[in-house]
């Protein structure tokens, strides 16, 4: 790891090879904390490369079990997370809306390494548990249109790495990885990204992949449709910047989507949001996101007949029952 660390501070950058090669080292626990430390410590002062992020979700690809849910009609709704922003949580509200529709959805996601909660700890604190066999997702699936794969579970060779994540209490290059790595293989991933350049290399790397996804960029900093300005939105076959006007929403205020300052906080708002008593403000960033999410899939429409499905599931209580029914 010495030399590897001594290439990196002389402002070199990993070919895809070495980033899948020493990722695949780091799951052995070959090195020491430190050493691992000082390596996730490099991602911190400059952004990752193109190369780099193929490597390492590579690495992880090959460690982890392929999930086999028994359809390539899956959607997966998920943001980098790491934007400081402290936002409730709107994603996975968001797939709760699409999976009331009638999608179906396999969210990946975590407890948060860098925000005060994240998916799975909203997720576990209303009762949800986690499943981490396909006979299982399958039946969560089946019943709810729904399943939560949490990543601890299937990314088990990264078990020595959540601690440090934590400890460092900022957004990693591990961040960047999870989007990119759902055990399930989504058809339809929509991705929310902080940082425009970030934005930029997920677009080259999945446009090479051929993939249905969209990239969801905040321009004032958000890895969502905040609605707190434009966003602009990346596909693979081009890009486009959409106001909240042009999503059928007014523009709110970033206090309106604060998240709390709690793991119980953010889980009683977001249940709260998921029973139909939001504000408008909360419901229309939860809506703009299902909305787009489904607009991808192209089977229902543009924005507009996809932003009415997804507020009819959300105000008719069809969200708050897929997540009630799984709840054991």
């Amino acid at each position: 790891m010495k030399e590897i660390l001594q290439y990196l501070f002389d402002h070199n950058t990993l070919s895809k090879a070495q980033a899948k090669s020493i990722l695949l080292e780091i799951s052995k626990d070959i090195f020491n904390e430190i050493e691992v430390a000082s390596f996730v410590t490099v991602f911190l002062m400059r952004s990752i490369t193109l190369s780099e992020l193929e490597g390492f979700t590579e690495a992880l690809q090959q460690l982890a079990p392929e999930i086999n849910l028994g359809t390539d009609d899956l959607v997966d709704i998920v943001g980098t997370g790491g934007d400081g922003k402290n936002t409730f949580n709107i994603s996975t509200l968001a797939s709760l809306v699409v999976a009331g529709t009638g999608q179906k959805v396999a969210k990946h996601g975590n407890y948060a390494a860098s925000a005060v909660s994240g998916a799975s700890n909203v997720l576990e604190t209303l009762g949800y548990r986690f499943k981490e066999t396909e006979e299982e997702l399958k039946r969560d699936l089946k019943t709810g249109n729904f399943c939560y794969l949490h990543a601890p579970l299937f990314h088990t060779s990264l078990k020595s790495i959540a601690p440090l994540r934590k400890n460092i209490g900022l957004k990693t290059f591990f961040n960047l990885l999870g989007p990119l790595i759902n055990p399930a293989r989504p058809r339809y991933t929509m991705i929310g990204v902080a940082n425009l350049e970030i934005a930029r290399i997920y677009q080259y790397l999945l446009q090479n992949k051929n993939a249905d996804f969209l990239l969801v960029n905040a321009l004032d900093g958000y890895d969502e449709i905040s609605l707190t300005g434009d966003t602009k939105i990346m596909d693979r076959h081009g890009e486009k910047i959409y106001s909240a006007a042009e999503l059928h929403f007014p523009t709110v205020e970033p206090e309106s989507i604060f998240g709390g300052d709690t793991v119980k906080e953010a889980a009683a708002l977001f249940h709260k949001i998921l029973t139909g008593k939001g504000t408008p403000q909360q419901n229309s960033v939860v809506l703009a996101n299902a909305a787009m999410a489904l607009k991808n899939t192209g089977k229902y429409g543009g924005y507009k007949e996809c932003l009415q499905m997804a507020e009819e599931s959300l105000l008719d209580g069809k969200a708050l029952k897929c997540l009630t029914v799984l709840i054991d």
